[in-house]
């Protein structure tokens, strides 16, 4: 039935900046771009809108109800925290490894929790 998650949204004061900032910074590429809406699209197809927010930001915590974090998929975990450190993202806790996952969060420019994730294959 449910073949996967096509995009998430995110609500930003400014769209545009904010696509800029993981075109620049993430590497997605602009899907499409309505000027109140930008559609962007990873590497592998998946994509996020970023829509013009209205109202203020409610407060929010890791764990509080809700969405709270957008997990990235990496295929080489040191070089995409290389990468990042070089743009000037800082980590909110250590890179760590548990059970065969590598992960490290961090936000971007409006405070939107994200984290890069690698999965060893399979066995």
């Amino acid at each position: 039935m449910i073949l996967g998650i096509e995009h998430t949204a995110i609500a930003s004061p400014d769209p545009q900046k904010l696509a800029r900032w993981y075109v620049e910074t993430l590497g997605f590429a602009i899907h499409s771009d309505s000027g109140r809406t930008v559609f962007l699209r990873a590497p592998d197809g998946t994509m996020i809108e970023i829509i013009t927010a209205e109202g203020e930001r409610p407060p929010s915590g890791l764990k509080t109800p809700g969405l709270r974090h957008l997990a990235l998929r990496v295929a080489d975990f040191d070089a995409a925290c290389a990468k990042l450190q070089a743009c000037g993202v800082g980590w909110l806790g250590e890179p760590s490894r548990s059970q065969g996952t590598r992960l490290v969060f961090f936000a971007d420019p409006e405070g939107n929790v994200l984290h890069l994730i690698q999965r060893d294959a399979a066995p």
